[in-house]
């Protein structure tokens, strides 16, 4: 069994290896998509997908990583962990269950520690029905200018203002106009982008190869950023359906378990959003019965999330800054979505393996 600190690592180069050394050691196949753009240090970037089990097995389950590019930190550890769990993998083999890994679904993001793709879109609000009007995020308008000042750090007059908003209007509803996803700057926070991106598409493809066959699909999309730091929130990942979310409450918050929450009804953490990644799951497969949830691990206060991706953003705006405001701003950013200790790690692998357990009792029942 491998240490679970050691599943985790501090680069993507290095988390990439972990991933297709655990993959190979387990003897199993690698099918990557090559990356457009290269990483942060010139190297290389892939979608890399493995498949645990049978091609043709009824019950599949996806575990993903890296929607949000940085926070593939946290995702590679639980499957680099899971792939080296032989607990987990006969389990796996006696119940007939077949586990899909998607290792980085952005890489680019992964690589050069930003929450977005390499066209600034959010992942997880670029799954929009791009052929009619998009959603306009009027709140959001009214912050850009605020949140991407010309400065950084802001100046006193620009955390006043941002302050009088919050003071105005809440956390809820500041959090809420930010994050929930904007189509109309392509240079801001949580832009979903005009048109699919090379992650989108290439997701759809992953699976259509891989999860076209399965009767009943789960998901589990390993996310940070939100919530107390190392509490993992399972986030109902589906439509708004009752069935679907009946049967995520049976397989991920039954009694004594972490209670699932969902976006529908103000339960979670997260703001209510659209143009979320796995809706690509009803499209590419409607032959399949789907039960999904985005683990949440916290990290840090709300404030100080987003007042990281306020600086990563502007830094991505000015070229010009100098080297030690790039490495502090970089380092804020990996912080807020990434903590680097022994202890939170341990509580990420001990949830994480948990969830997918349930999640293969769940298929399997």
């Amino acid at each position: 069994m491998m240490n679970p600190i050691q599943a985790f690592s501090n680069s993507y180069v290095q988390a990439r290896t972990k991933f297709l050394a655990a993959a190979a050691l387990a003897g199993l196949t690698v099918v990557s998509h090559a990356h457009p753009e290269k990483g942060r240090d010139g190297e290389d970037l892939a979608m890399d997908v493995v498949l645990d089990g049978s091609p043709d097995a009824e019950n599949l389950l996806i575990v993903s990583s890296a929607c949000h590019g940085v926070e593939g930190y946290c995702g590679s550890g639980v499957q680099v962990f899971s792939m080296h769990d032989e607990v987990l993998r006969e389990r796996l083999r006696s119940s007939g269950c077949a586990v899909l890994y998607i290792h980085a679904l952005n890489p680019y993001g992964f690589s050069h520690v930003r929450r977005t793709t390499h066209e600034n879109v959010d992942l997880n609000r670029n799954f929009q029905d791009f052929s009619k009007a998009l959603p306009v995020n009027s709140d959001y308008a009214a912050l850009h200018d605020l949140l991407l000042p010309e400065q950084w750090p802001p100046d006193a007059a620009n955390n006043l203002a941002i302050a009088g908003f919050v003071k105005d209007h809440g956390i809820n509803a500041f959090q809420s106009a930010v994050t929930r996803g904007q189509q109309s700057f392509p240079d801001g926070l949580f832009f979903g982008g005009t048109e699919p991106t090379w992650s989108n598409r290439t997701l759809r493809q992953v699976l259509r190869d891989h999860a076209g066959k399965a009767h009943r699909i789960g998901w589990i999309d390993l996310h940070t950023g939100l919530g107390p730091s190392g509490v993992g929130e399972r986030i109902f990942a589906c439509k708004d359906d009752a069935e679907a979310f009946v049967r995520a409450k049976q397989w991920w918050g039954g009694e004594g378990a972490t209670p699932l929450t969902s976006i529908y009804d103000g339960s979670s953490t997260s703001a209510f959003l659209t143009g979320l990644m796995w809706m690509s799951l009803y499209q590419e497969c409607p032959q399949a019965e789907y039960t999904g949830i985005a683990m949440e691990y916290g990290t840090l206060p709300i404030e100080q999330m987003i007042q990281a991706l306020r600086a990563e953003h502007w830094l991505n705006k000015h070229s010009e800054a100098s080297k030690e405001l790039a490495l502090e701003i970089k380092q804020q950013m990996m912080d807020a979505f990434y903590v680097n200790t022994d202890e939170w790690k341990l509580q990420i692998i001990s949830q994480a393996q948990e969830s997918i357990v349930q999640a293969v009792n769940g298929l399997s029942s």
